[in-house]
Formats: structure tokens, sequence, C-alpha cells
């Protein structure tokens, strides 16, 4: 079995709160790969409540943003979502509820192949895909960089320099 997790492509990430202009350039590319990718595709999304700014990461990150029902914390209505798609909302930057849904489909159908795009390379992205080798150590990780944005140019290239490390496979530099 084959799966691409779509990480937080979401309209705060895009062009929102914490948009960016390398974000914004991706989503062609990233709806590209999707609909090319021959495979399941399960999308995660940052999720936080109207009290973001109280918690432990509105206090390093004061920006309001993804908050659960707001257009933000919606996927980008360019990217295809089909209506049963595997959505997951997390209020962290990495998943454990990705990781549980993982080892369950794991047990049920062996996943050989494991890609990751989106949004933020230095943030959720790098920290899912540690939650995946976690999960599934034999799987094969690879990550598109061409299909990742981080907060900044130079913190990206560090997270994929940081991925390759862990014995993920970076494509499309």
């Amino acid at each position: 079995m084959k799966l691409l997790i779509v990480v937080d492509m979401q309209n705060d990430f895009i062009d929102g709160s914490l948009g960016t202009p390398e974000a914004v350039a991706i989503v062609p590319y990233v709806k590209e790969v999707i609909e090319n990718f021959d495979g399941e595709v399960i999308y995660t999304r940052d999720t936080h409540s109207e009290n973001y700014m109280e918690t432990q990461e509105g206090k390093k990150l004061p920006v309001l943003h993804c908050v659960k029902g707001t257009p933000g914390w919606e996927i980008s209505k360019e990217l295809p979502v089909k209506d049963d798609a595997v959505i997951l909302d997390k209020v962290t930057f990495g998943s454990s509820e990705l990781g549980d849904f993982l080892k369950k489909l794991d047990s049920a159908e062996k996943i050989e192949e494991v890609e990751l795009i989106g949004l933020c390379t230095d943030i959720c992205v790098i920290s899912n895909a540690m939650i995946v080798k976690a999960y599934l150590p034999e799987a094969e990780i690879t990550v598109d960089a061409k299909a990742c944005a981080g907060v900044s140019v130079e913190t990206h290239k560090n997270a994929l320099n940081a991925m390759k490390v862990c014995q993920m496979t970076v494509i499309n530099e």
C-alpha cells in the first residue's frame, strides 16, 4: 500500500495569517501531486480553538490561526479533497492520531511507502514524518521538497536535511 500525506495545506498557512509567498507558490504543484498519486491520500489539518493564545504554542507563536470552523482552518479549495477523504485534525505539530491511524491501517494492509507534502516543512511536515517513521519503521518515507514550503527558505532546507539524516528520501530539491 502506498500513502500520500498532505500536511496542513490550509488557508491560514497559504495566504492567511501565517501565509508566505513560498506557500502560495507550491499550491499548483501540490494539486498536481495529489491528482496524479496512485494510492490513498490522507490530509492533516492544524486545529485550534478560540483560546489558542492561552496555550503554550500560542504564547510562543502569538498569531491566531487555524481556528476550527473558520475559513483559515479549511484546506485550500484549490486542492482536490474527495467527500470521503481521510482528514485528521491535530492540535499539535505532529499527530499521534496519524500514527495510530497508520498503525491500524498497516495491520490490515501492509504500508510500504509513505510520501509527505505540505506546510510547513520545518514544523509540521518534519514532525509528522518523524511520527510516520516511529509508527512504520520499515516503510519507505519520501518527502517531495518541491511540494513543501517552510517558515523560511533556510529552515525549509534545514528540515529537509534533518529528514535525510533520519533515513527519509527527499526528492525534487
